[in-house]
């Protein structure tokens, strides 16, 4: 069994999707620490007036961010950020050839009034993942499977828990990853080569 444990994030790139593709099981790694600077809450997108942030906003800020796992944190509800996001991505893509196609599809992902940021952006994933044709991968989230362990013996802990035979992983994982290990429990690594037209 091919698996691929990443963090969840809002609007994975492609990158993403391919290693979801290649993946017989997926795994949200959604037990670790949350990260209010990364990819979890925000993402970009084009417009004609440049790169437009779009920002789910969080309850776990600073220090705080850095005891939480992103399984929970909490979505700030206070304003409606959806509006906002899904106005921006129809005024900037609305003219792009088959945006028609996924007018209702994004209006449903948007729908979605999500608790918890991880609940949401792991729920769009899959249904993006879907969209993309993306049928036979399975998803999991670690948080779900009560792990111990940090760094890479956590992630060979929840490779053994499912029975992966391989591991697929980004390409800038083998600066840290302790290879030797996967390599004593039986466990292969194969790394992404991210080689995509712009």
């Amino acid at each position: 069994m091919k698996v691929v444990i990443l963090q969840p994030c809002y609007i994975p790139w492609r990158g993403y999707f391919h290693q979801i593709q290649k993946a017989d099981l997926f795994i949200f790694y959604d037990c670790v620490q949350y990260d209010d600077r990364g990819w979890r809450n925000r993402n970009i997108v084009k417009t004609n007036k440049g790169p437009l942030w779009l920002s789910i906003p969080t309850r776990s800020k600073g220090v705080q961010a850095q005891q939480t796992p992103i399984a929970d944190v909490e979505i700030v509800w206070e304003k409606d950020w959806r509006k906002k996001h899904l106005g921006s991505i129809q005024m900037n893509y609305s003219k792009a050839p088959y945006y028609s196609l996924y007018k209702n599809f994004l209006n449903d992902i948007y729908t979605q009034k999500h608790h918890k940021l991880a609940d949401f952006t792991c729920y769009s994933t899959e249904r993006l993942a879907l969209e993309l044709g993306i049928t036979n991968t399975e998803f999991l989230r670690s948080s779900s499977m009560k792990i111990s362990g940090t760094k890479t013996d956590r992630l060979l802990n929840i490779l053994k828990k499912v029975n992966a035979k391989t591991y697929i992983s980004g390409p800038s994982a083998k600066a840290y990853m302790e290879e030797e290990k996967f390599f004593d429990t039986g466990i292969s690594i194969e790394y992404m080569q991210y080689d995509y037209p712009q």
